[in-house]
């Protein structure tokens, strides 16, 4: 067996964190961007919710910057030699907000909830395709078989997927699918309420005693209680802050930032976010982008520096990969190789048999108009990104005659639009902690949501032999392969900016930070007023 973390790590974790402070009365408001589609952390799909999902649940285990695993529900964990099996050490002092004790039986019950039909379809297809069974070995030690070795298993027992809900609210909840204050976890924070298109609000656990390793202090949480309010409007959000009715903000306008730098009372903090990119993912399987010369017409069209620097006013980003440029994996060899070339882009289109106009001036061929249709999911628009989709629009139309129609659908209407194949452009970022989760989840044929209806055998050979590989280097030549291939060779990818997060506050807001494996704003749980 392969000794992966020895269990006394949890406590020199704990070292040079601050000691057990005695509770007190405190709480915060805190502005968000976007209302969660779910609070069941095992269907978490949003970048946005993952501050939320854990401050109420605790994963198994927690991940550093540098990609390292380290304790939490889980103290120590050993892989055999074949990584076929994986056994795990449980905390023995945990509870379920519900009074029901954390223990391998519950673990047991978390992985199993992913084999019931329809749960989590894309989970149990990526993350847990290799999972075989779990099998309580004592009361606080889980053995787990899986089929096939696989590298993103470890990145699983760490997400906020692994999130761990008690047995007797995943059983007797109200709502399984959404969740809500009736499916409890062990977090920090236990759900006291949700209004929709209102607000969330957490009180603080008292018995809380199992923070992740690497959390700044021990014991429950300093803020007794915390309210998540749900401000779409990015003006409305800064508003709040600057005249105190919210203390915290998330999603910063490019369009605020000086404004907040500039006030003595608020702080800005900002990070990049790991996984891929937001990219346009271009639908392949029907015209016009079943042409690959239309596809890299699109492309050579946008003067995308110029875009980005007139929607983020300097704050973004530009990607050139699907996966972003934080990643371990990110292939930077696919710099400058395309885009902003609009004579270029007219020829292509020339040669792809788009020669004429119409009188608005959009390209024409046998009577049908070069028409590219995004159809975006409101629960995921962020950054800006309608602009950003505006200003595209407006330079594919200027330099390259395409008509580029955007329209924003409540989440029903744009799943329908996926499933009748009635788009030609999808929108998208991944916040994985590991890339590999995500190009599994978008790239393979017949993948989860691989929106470009795009198949490459071989594609789907480095992605599956990633995924088996334990070697990072291994694994880094594989997933760049696959970034040339979607992205130079195909041409399916069009990558515009590696997302970030920011978050503003009063500057008597202490502990504000991210996540060090996503990038996104962390829990609550370090969060206090004062110095």
């Amino acid at each position: 067996m392969k000794r992966i973390l020895p269990a006394l790590l949890l406590t020199l974790a704990a070292c040079g964190a601050q000691p057990v402070q005695t509770a007190r009365t405190t709480s915060l408001t805190w502005a968000v961007e976007t209302q969660p589609i779910t609070l069941n952390p095992q269907l978490w799909a949003q970048n946005k919710a993952r501050l939320l999902v854990f401050n109420q649940f605790d994963a198994l285990l927690s991940k550093a910057a540098d990609g390292s695993f380290g304790p939490w529900l889980a103290t120590a964990w050993t892989v055999s030699d074949d990584g076929l099996t994986y056994t795990l050490d449980l905390r023995d002092d945990v509870t379920f907000h519900d009074g029901t004790a954390f223990d391998a039986a519950a673990v047991k019950a978390n992985l199993d909830q992913f084999l019931v039909p329809g749960y989590n379809p894309s989970v149990a297809a990526i993350q847990l395709r290799s999972f075989d069974e779990a099998e309580v070995v004592s009361p606080h030690r889980l053995r787990i078989t899986l089929k096939e070795p696989d590298a993103l298993f470890l990145d699983f027992l760490a997400s906020p997927l692994a999130g761990q809900v008690s047995p007797k609210s995943l059983k007797g909840a109200e709502d399984l699918k959404f969740g809500g204050p009736d499916l409890v976890g062990t977090g920090p924070f236990i759900l006291e309420r949700y209004v929709q298109g209102q607000e969330i609000h957490y009180r603080r656990n008292p018995a809380y005693a199992w923070p992740p390793a690497g959390a700044a202090h021990q014991g429950p949480a300093h803020l007794s209680e915390i309210t998540y309010r749900f401000l779409p409007e990015a003006a409305v959000r800064v508003g709040a802050l600057t005249s105190g009715q919210v203390q915290v903000i998330e999603g910063v306008p490019a369009t605020e930032v000086a404004l907040i730098e500039k006030d003595p009372e608020l702080t800005l903090r900002t990070a990049l976010n790991s996984g891929t990119a937001y990219s346009y993912y271009f639908n392949t399987s029907h015209a016009p982008f079943d042409d690959r010369r239309v596809r890299e017409a699109f492309r050579e069209a946008v003067d995308l520096d110029a875009v980005l620097r007139s929607v983020y006013q300097g704050t973004a980003t530009r990607a050139w990969s699907i996966v972003g440029s934080e990643s371990p994996f990110y292939d930077p060899s696919l710099e400058n190789t395309y885009g902003g070339d609009v004579a270029r882009a007219n020829a292509l289109l020339d040669a792809a048999g788009w020669k004429e106009r119409d009188a608005e001036g959009f390209r024409v061929k046998d009577g049908e108009r070069l028409t590219v249709r995004e159809v975006a999911s409101a629960p995921f628009v962020r950054d800006r990104r309608d602009i950003l989709a505006q200003a595209i629009q407006a330079q594919v139309k200027q330099n390259a005659g395409i008509d580029f129609q955007v329209k924003i659908l409540d989440q029903g209407s744009a799943q329908q639009a996926m499933d009748d194949d009635a788009y030609e452009v999808f929108g998208n970022s991944r916040g994985d902690s590991d890339a590999g989760a995500a190009l599994n989840l978008i790239l393979p044929e017949g993948a989860a949501i691989n929106r470009t209806r795009f198949a490459d055998p071989d594609l789907d050979k480095w992605l599956a032999a990633a995924s088996a590989s334990s070697g990072q280097a291994e694994r880094k030549e594989l997933y760049a392969r696959a970034q040339r291939a979607v992205v130079a060779d195909h041409a399916v990818v069009f990558p515009l900016y590696v997302p970030a997060d920011q978050i503003a506050a009063s500057k008597n807001v202490q502990g504000l930070g991210f996540d060090p494996a996503s990038g996104t704003p962390a829990s609550a749980y370090d969060v206090r007023i004062g110095t």
